[in-house]
């Protein structure tokens, strides 16, 4: 599972049901499992997002290690597409503040 940051003030474009209206952009099919938001897509099998508090969201994704090389290559541009407007940085910006996290021991 990953925290990931949300920009600041880019919350209120993920609040209520744009989360889930997000979610069925990227991956189509969306279901709701309490509090969580669950979808399969190709090569995830499946993902799981949920809000934390205002500055945080979830992400929990199963990989199927037997998808072929192209389902591999969309899951990946989908997960980071989403990613990208869920939380408001790039995937480059994700990847610093993770590894900032990871290097003040707050992971």
């Amino acid at each position: 599972m990953q925290e990931l940051e949300i920009k600041r003030g880019h919350v209120k474009n993920i609040e209520g049901e744009k989360l889930k209206e997000l979610m069925i952009k990227y991956f189509t099919e969306v279901s709701k499992d309490g509090d969580k938001l669950v979808a399969n897509y190709k090569a995830m099998k499946p993902i799981c997002v949920w809000l934390k508090g205002k500055n945080v969201i979830c992400v929990e994704i199963v990989t199927d290690k037997d998808a072929k090389p192209s389902d591999a290559m969309d899951t990946i541009r989908a997960k980071n597409g989403f990613l990208e407007e869920a939380t408001g940085f790039t995937s480059g910006e994700r990847a610093k503040r993770l590894k900032k996290m990871a290097k003040e021991g707050s992971l």
